[in-house]
């Protein structure tokens, strides 16, 4: 199939921008690579150490014979998604050895869960942990002794932070390894509307915190389409998943296999075997090109709209806002998967997932099909499924059609035409909006302006009954350099009770929302934010705004806004407390949220 004009010119000119930066980042990457295998080049005193606890394996190490694997892990049993990965590393090591192989934990990087401090100060570190697990990352790589690398993570910020680092070693293979999803418990859709009826007064906390526990119930990722699952499309759609592992569940024999699969795949794709497949030259502008309409077509998470960037810059290359635009437009929506819907990732999965759209995408020419792929060379393994055959792992063509198209449809007939995400440019700034949960008659809102600048702040006008027409809350001073760009879904159930009133409701914010981001109509990473002298930082009660996610603008209507003095912005009110004092030096040197928001990068 003939690739797409929108992503053959898109791809053009992500090359062209890049070209400078990919080129010496490439340069880099292949002296890299002449040097050979760097255990090589320890001295005996440096091996000794790095060998010292590794009991039977101490012989292969030492003596070079057998591609040494380094374990990156987010493992921590506190979180359902990284769970799982408690018992990898055993797995892991019997695995490698059955092949011939050795594999050692390098180190542990941080895994923080959005959903434990939304609404709450840690959430103020969110942001900033993805640029902290590419550090942590990168010391455990420091010690120069492997040949490949596993990565073992799976929520929000968490694989980010890890391709950041995977392309810094980018000399280095590696592949991703995903613990998958848990299964399914009560619904989203019922969830949330027991959250509603708690911020509308209707029901108690009891009822509150049993509707909760019934939905997040055990091992895995939340089965909601949210950014953790969303980083989980995204690595099979740039190639760094074996194919079909993103969704299969934890602690099943199939989900065992894949992690088995992928140890024998990243022996063999070492600098010491045939088919050398560094990281760096996996994620070229065609994979990130394939990773962007993924996440149109899927109506993917609005975060990923800062963290693709950032993970780009890492590679040598530059993602610009109309990149997603342009991608977008061209791009159709092909999946309804909670909350664009009402199923979640598991009954996705089982109406065909991934693979099913990678084979529609392609065949119609939206995806690169020449991509470099920890599986082999071609995206067309990834329209592959999966499965097991009398105890052993085998890979079927996926599915053809969709068996169900209330949750997944082809390209010739989509939810929509064009991608879950808009990019939105105005006099106040430029933003984003996801719509692929957004009525289409709130696609266009005009009202007067409420201006916040916390989201405590909001809570409490709702609660006093403030909100009674047509409203454009306005939360500023939540970028990063403000306080790290926190989440603001707390705010979700409030509006979404304003709207279900009959309001014509819309959020405005130089903050983040939640990869969950529902149905209210929400321009978020407003940049220039309002620390650095954005426009919010000049609005006032009563501004009338209109956010048009069809014409893809966001403006303040009100005259002489521009020449009023900006709200001063008071950076000692969210200094402290739970950590927050750690990261100033971030606060300060973090860039812009529309150039990924980074730190490191």
């Amino acid at each position: 199939m003939t690739l797409h004009p929108t992503i053959e010119n898109v791809t053009a000119r992500i090359r062209a921008r890049s070209a400078d930066h990919r080129g010496a980042y490439l340069a880099r990457l292949r002296r890299a690579a002449d040097e050979g295998p760097a255990r090589a080049h320890l001295s005996c005193g440096n091996q000794a150490h790095a060998y010292a606890a590794s009991g039977a394996d101490k012989d292969s190490l030492a003596g070079h014979r057998a591609p040494n694997l380094g374990i990156v892990t987010a493992y921590n049993d506190m979180l359902s998604a990284h769970q799982p990965f408690e018992r990898f590393p055993d797995l892991i090591r019997q695995a490698a050895r059955a092949a011939g192989g050795t594999a050692q934990v390098a180190g542990g990087v941080p895994a923080m869960c959005d959903g434990v401090t939304q609404g709450q100060a840690g959430m103020e570190l969110s942001l900033f942990s993805r640029d902290v697990i590419a550090l942590a990352a990168g010391v455990a790589l420091s010690h120069n002794t492997f040949d490949g690398a596993l990565y073992l993570g799976v929520c929000d910020k968490i694989v980010p932070g890890l391709v950041i680092a995977a392309a810094t070693f980018g000399h280095l293979p590696g592949i991703f390894v995903p613990a998958g999803p848990m299964t399914s418990g009560l619904p989203n859709d019922e969830k949330a509307k027991v959250r509603q009826k708690f911020a509308a007064g209707e029901i108690g906390r009891d009822e509150l915190m049993a509707a909760e526990m019934a939905s997040y119930h055990g091992p895995g990722t939340c089965t909601f389409y949210g950014t953790a699952n969303s980083n989980q499309m995204l690595m099979e759609f740039m190639g760094l998943h074996l194919p079909g592992a993103s969704f299969v569940n934890p602690g099943t024999p199939l989900r065992d296999a894949l992690t088995v699969a992928a140890v024998e795949r990243a022996l063999a794709i070492t600098a010491l075997g045939n088919s050398y497949t560094p990281v760096g030259e996996v994620l070229d502008e065609r994979a990130f090109v394939n990773g962007i309409v993924g996440l149109m077509a899927t109506g993917g998470s609005t975060n990923l709209v800062i963290h693709l960037p950032a993970m780009a810059r890492a590679a040598g290359i530059v993602l610009e806002i109309e990149d997603f635009a342009e991608l977008s437009a061209s791009t159709p929506l092909m999946a309804k998967v909670y909350p664009n819907g009402l199923a979640d990732v598991n009954h996705f999965h089982a109406a065909g997932g991934l693979g099913y759209m990678i084979g529609e995408l392609l065949e119609a020419g939206l995806l690169h099909p020449d991509t470099r792929t920890v599986a082999g060379e071609g995206l067309a393994r990834y329209a592959e499924e999966p499965g097991l055959r009398d105890g052993r792992l085998i890979w079927e063509s996926g599915p053809r059609h969709s068996a169900n198209d209330r949750i997944l449809r082809p390209v010739a007939n989509p939810f929509q035409p064009s991608g879950g995400l808009r990019a939105l440019e105005g006099n106040l700034g430029r933003a984003i909006v996801k719509t692929s949960a957004i009525a289409a008659d709130r696609h266009v809102i005009e009202a007067p302006a409420r201006v916040f600048e916390d989201q405590d702040a909001v809570r409490a006008a709702f609660k006093a009954g403030a909100f009674t027409s047509d409203v454009v809350v306005v939360v500023r001073f939540q970028g990063p350099a403000a306080n790290g760009m926190p989440e603001l879904h707390a705010l979700l159930p409030l509006l979404a009770v304003l709207q279900d009133r009959g309001l014509r409701v819309a959020l405005v914010t130089d903050g983040r929302m939640s990869g969950a981001s529902g149905k209210v109509p929400s321009a978020l990473h407003v940049s220039p934010e309002a620390a650095a002298g954005g426009m919010l930082a000049r609005l006032r009660d009563g501004d009338i705004l209109r956010l048009d996610a069809e014409a893809g603008r966001l403006d303040v209507l009100t005259e002489g806004v521009a020449e009023r003095a900006p709200a001063p912005f008071d950076p000692v009110a969210n200094a402290h407390g739970n950590g927050r004092e750690l990261f100033e030096l971030f606060r300060r040197n973090v860039g812009l949220a529309s150039d990924g928001a980074g730190v490191v990068v």
